[in-house]
């Protein structure tokens, strides 16, 4: 089965990447960001503080979330179709939060290997090829300056009406690298064995390319 990994920090343009390549591949894109999203989502929703595993936990027992594939992936929460609510900024810090809590990450890695066991992906995250798919054939680390990060976050809310500065958007970015990076279960790390692609300087186009070159350069 072709799995593909793609990590890396917030706004380096995985998720782009991810979905370009698995349409030129023909193959299922997985939003594996989305599904922390959504739980996230669905812990705010119900007043829980997303930092503190006594409240989040207990929440877990009775979280059931689908997953339905296509042009655009809809995340399906306890019956409720969440995928118009989980871009919002505030929803992104809570994501990032949530995702600390070890039982979070132990729910939805179990999800994203079954769906990645029956069906070739690509999947993007922060730890899908040192943690949640070791074995995948190709790994990547998509990566761009917290600078270059946070003035295309700055773009893409300014044109949504948002009124967030770059400033705050840059020190969010910072924050949720380090969160990230530091926290103690299956961390956001480069692995060994995954290959580099640095955005900064480079146009969606030419960042797809250099993936699709290894893919197929190798097959």
């Amino acid at each position: 089965m072709l799995n593909i990994a793609i990590d890396g920090p917030a706004g380096a343009g995985k998720s782009t990447i991810a979905k370009a390549v698995s349409k030129k591949l023909g193959i299922v894109y997985l939003d594996t960001g989305a599904m922390y999203r959504g739980a996230a989502y669905a812990a705010l929703k119900r007043g829980l503080d997303v930092n503190d595993a006594s409240q989040i936990e207990p929440f877990l027992s009775g979280l059931e979330m689908s997953i339905e594939c296509g042009d655009v992936q809809q995340i399906i929460v306890n019956g409720e179709n969440v995928t118009p609510f989980i871009r919002e900024h505030k929803i992104s810090k809570a994501a990032s939060d949530i995702s600390k809590l070890p039982a979070v990450r132990l729910k939805l890695v179990e999800l994203q290997r079954e769906i990645a066991g029956r069906t070739a992906c690509v999947l993007d995250g922060r730890d899908i090829g040192s943690y949640v798919l070791p074995d995948a054939e190709y790994k990547f680390f998509v990566t761009a300056s917290p600078e270059e990060r946070a003035n295309r976050r700055f773009k893409e809310l300014r044109e949504k009406g948002s009124d967030l500065t770059y400033e705050e958007i840059l020190a969010d970015i910072k924050d949720r690298d380090y969160n990230d990076s530091h926290r103690a279960f299956a961390p956001l790390v480069q692995v060994a064995d995954a290959r580099l692609i640095d955005t900064t300087a480079l146009t969606v186009d030419e960042a797809v390319g250099a993936v699709l070159r290894i893919i197929e350069g190798e097959k």
